[in-house]
């Protein structure tokens, strides 16, 4: 194994190293923790180096954090303005980003009209290790795309993708998937840990050498996160995740990390015969605008990245026929609507301890922010009561266990969203009131502190 290092066998536990592997850790007793890996070569005590051996790293220099140049990095645009938006402005040269998500949301879709699109200036390559050439190619002719742009490679050695891609030299590439490349220096099989961990630091290095653009493809388990060493996602500058459902025409794409950018940016894209398709204004797509005031629906003005967007908040309150009254969610958390519940009990005197009450986010969007109490707790009331809300009414803001109405970032820009969408009436937290004379046209605004205030007229 000259020059490509030693084989050891690491302990996910204690960090033990073995030269072979066994079931049991011998340092530490741990059970099947022991994961292939590779040793770099050893530095010798003197004569020649061996093949491989890169020899101490070029002694750093120690500057001053003001004299480092902080000029922003020169971006290009994917030909996808929702693309661009979760990016953080466009594609940075050299960046490496992770995407994934369930299988059939649409992953290898959108890069390769990514790839069609990028192909018109730059040179790109598309690295298949899970479709045929034959299933690409007719991918592209179903979603009519220029087939002459993209240059195809069907391969899933790492060492042979990067000879090919130094004598390439393409501006981006893509990887699909991370999953399936494997490298020679490993015995284990494509997508083992070893395997992911170690196909994944040459691809970057490559990357970071070349000034490449480069997506990764990764494969997601079932509770959602993506397969692989967890430093698969420390490697990267960028990781997106695909949600939605794969059966539906709606496609969530979220930021969950970005070296470039902003984290938790919204890119929202409609599946179509034409492939992926942006969504300009997503907040039309989650309102379902009910031609006449429905129990139980109020909408609400959450903020995703840099993006407000309004969504509508569904409750359905329905008595308990058993033992042990059911708090269901989609798309918000379950433990705080049973938080918010207790608050509405104490502090309003309505009391649900005998219903069964299920709120969802319209859309298939999820919200993971406070903004929404103030929505679910009206919804679960109205629906409670089987009292409408007006549909030119937006809420929002956070409730405390005091019953007190606590304000949210960007109150203003949310309300500027609702107005711009013919929303009449806003009950909001005081705080986010606009300031004197920044009176919104055409939008009454309510300001409150306490949740009595909000119950009083109700």
């Amino acid at each position: 194994m000259t020059g490509k290092g030693r084989v050891v066998y690491v302990c996910t536990e204690c960090g033990a190293q073995a030269s072979k592997w066994s079931g049991q850790c011998g340092d530490c007793a741990a059970w099947n923790t022991l994961q292939e890996t590779i040793a770099p070569p050893i530095a010798p005590k003197g004569g020649i180096k061996p093949a491989g051996y890169a020899g101490p790293a070029a002694a750093a220099e120690v500057r001053v954090l003001a004299e480092v140049n902080a000029t922003a990095e020169i971006r290009q645009s994917c030909g996808n303005a929702e693309l661009d938006r979760v990016l953080g402005g466009g594609l940075v040269n050299g960046s490496v980003t992770l995407i994934g998500g369930d299988p059939g949301i649409g992953k290898s879709t959108l890069l390769l009209q990514v790839l069609t699109d990028l192909a018109a200036r730059d040179r790109t390559l598309y690295v298949s290790g899970e479709e045929s050439p034959q299933q690409i190619s007719l991918r592209a002719q179903r979603l009519q795309l220029p087939r002459d742009r993209v240059r195809l490679l069907p391969e899933i050695c790492v060492e042979r993708i990067l000879a090919i891609a130094e004598s390439e030299r393409p501006q981006a590439m893509v990887i699909d998937s991370i999953q399936t490349v494997f490298t020679e220096r490993l015995q284990s099989a494509p997508g083992s840990v070893a395997q992911v961990r170690e196909s994944a630091a040459q691809l970057v290095r490559f990357a970071k050498a070349s000034d490449t653009a480069l997506f990764l493809v990764g494969h997601v388990t079932k509770e959602g996160a993506i397969a692989g060493p967890r430093v698969l996602e420390h490697m990267v500058d960028t990781v997106l995740y695909f949600e939605g459902d794969p059966g539906g025409r709606l496609r969530v794409l979220r930021a969950v990390k970005n070296r470039y950018g902003p984290v938790n940016e919204l890119g929202v894209f409609a599946m179509t015969e034409r492939g992926l398709k942006e969504v300009n204004n997503p907040s039309a797509i989650f309102l379902s605008r009910h031609e006449t005031p429905v129990a139980g629906s109020v909408i609400m003005v959450t903020r995703e990245g840099t993006r407000p967007l309004l969504v509508e908040i569904q409750a359905l309150v329905d008595e308990c026929h058993g033992g042990n009254p059911r708090r269901v969610t989609l798309g918000l958390e379950q433990n705080r609507l049973a938080m918010l519940l207790a608050v509405l009990h104490r502090h309003g005197g309505v009391a649900m301890y005998d219903q069964d009450v299920y709120v969802n986010a319209v859309g298939g969007v999820r919200i993971n922010e406070t903004a929404a109490d103030l929505a679910v707790l009206l919804a679960a009331l109205s629906s409670f009561r089987d009292r409408p809300l007006p549909i030119d009414l937006v809420v929002f803001g956070e409730v405390g266990l005091a019953g007190e109405i606590r304000p949210v970032p960007n109150g203003e820009e949310r309300l500027r969203e609702a107005a711009k969408h013919g929303f009449k009436q806003a009950i909001v937290p005081r705080a986010n009131l606009p300031r004197r004379g920044d009176r919104l046209e055409g939008l009454t605004m309510r300001g409150v502190n306490r949740l009595a205030e909000v119950l009083g007229n109700f």
